[in-house]
């Protein structure tokens, strides 16, 4: 199922012209669309930069036609569904600003997930690649804003630090340090792989974005970064057919932590950050226990919701509560009640089932797998314990993946069409 664009016939019928014009086309697409991933770092001012870049990236890229392949149809009914089922349950509170606002938001950040569902299905390599690179620009300088803003340099702790702890480019502390986990894990890819074209400056860029994780003292950014490594480390060492290249991923991860425990120890060694690390380090904080606290909330919320079917309706669990949920699938249930609840279960398992295949199963695309997956599954796993349903970095992965499937199963038709032929 094709959706072309007028310029695709001129290809054909003038062939000179029109290949020309369509590499220049795609140069431009291609400038847009960096742009627009690497302003997902700028979170400071609402709407923010890539907000803006949206309305110019993907008219721009939807101009020239594209594609949808039958994998688009498991991802756009999925999302598209939960966000239907979201306006059904805001009906009731549709006065209320808050509510409706935040469906419009859902409507949007669904539209860019399925953007780059279809803008990572064709010309697969190049495009994924591009965000890769887009998204590690943008995750360096937020990094740089946060260190800035934590030692306060310039007079920046101010703009570029909350509560004692870097936030860099963001308002919140938690999601700069969970924002930049994917520029983390495409430069540490590199270096393990010996795809870096220059090794050196690579691994500069990502101490320091290894430090902007640290000084953001968000817990659950700390495991999300540990765990996803790990992942990616060890689906890349299990996937390999080369004995030598299983030699340099261990031989660099275990250079890699030694110099990554270098960068800890080297903050740690300021009296006021080693101290504040001891605090945040604890399992529990002051605003988690107790009968108000954020777990005290989730749990009594549970038995309102099984008596609810639409739930409370979307972001009045703080009506109820004085408080958001912190937890993103009881924050499913209390927005768009009970359907809304498992449906978002279900696109969170579905994902999660796609990504580990395109991770462990040989294809072309495996290695740009080992990249976004990890970083998408420990943001589903930070969703225990945190809300993420409108943090616009999930959304660009999310729809990356189904990009990978898509050209994936693409590729394998492909692959067994050739077999049948021999």
């Amino acid at each position: 199922m094709s959706v072309t664009a007028a310029y695709s016939g001129a290809i054909e019928t003038i062939p000179a012209r029109g290949i020309r014009f369509a590499d220049k086309y795609q140069r431009i697409v291609n400038i847009a669309v960096w742009i627009f991933v690497a302003t997902a770092a700028i979170s400071l001012v609402e709407p923010s930069p890539y907000d803006f870049t949206f309305f110019l990236a993907i008219p721009l890229w939807a101009f020239g036609g594209f594609t949808i392949h039958r994998s688009f149809v498991a991802p756009y009914f999925l999302l598209v569904g939960y966000t239907i089922l979201g306006y059904l349950a805001v009906v009731p509170y549709w006065s209320e600003a808050g509510s409706a606002l935040f469906e419009y938001q859902s409507t949007y950040l669904t539209a860019t997930g399925l953007f780059y569902a279809l803008f990572l299905a064709e010309r697969t390599f190049t495009r994924a690649e591009l965000i890769l690179n887009a998204y590690a620009f943008g995750a360096f300088v937020a990094a740089v804003c946060a260190v800035l803003g934590y030692f306060n340099v310039g007079g920046l702790g101010s703009v570029f630090s909350l509560y004692g702890r870097a936030s860099g480019t963001f308002k919140d502390p938690n999601v700069l340090g969970s924002y930049i986990i994917l520029g983390e894990l495409y430069l540490m890819q590199s270096l393990l792989l010996g795809r870096a074209r220059f090794p050196p400056l690579t691994l500069v860029v990502l101490f320091v974005i290894v430090a902007g994780i640290f000084l953001s003292f968000s817990r659950g950014s700390w495991g999300a970064t540990m765990v996803s490594t790990l992942l990616m480390i060890g689906s890349a060492f299990a996937t390999t057919h080369s004995g030598k290249m299983r030699k340099r991923i261990a031989t660099f991860t275990f250079i890699a932590v030694g110099l990554a425990a270098l960068v800890v120890l080297g903050l740690l060694s300021n009296p006021s950050t080693h101290d504040f690390f001891l605090q945040r380090a604890a399992l529990t904080q002051d605003y988690d226990a107790g009968e108000t606290g954020r777990f005290g909330n989730q749990l009594h919320s549970l038995p309102m919701l099984l008596e609810r079917f639409m739930g409370f309706g979307p972001q009045r669990f703080r009506v109820y509560f004085g408080l958001d949920p912190h937890n993103s699938y009881i924050g499913a249930f209390a927005d768009g009640g009970w359907l809304g609840g498992l449906l978002n279960i279900f696109i969170v398992g579905v994902t999660s089932f796609v990504g580990f295949r395109l991770m462990f199963k040989d294809s072309p695309y495996q290695r740009l797998a080992q990249v976004y997956f990890p970083a998408l599954l420990v943001f589903y796993l930070q969703a225990f314990q945190i809300d993420i349903d409108h943090w616009r970095h999930v959304y660009i992965m999310l729809g990356s993946v189904w990009g990978l499937e898509a050209a994936r199963r693409k590729w394998a038709a492909t692959e067994a069409q050739r077999r049948a032929s021999v």
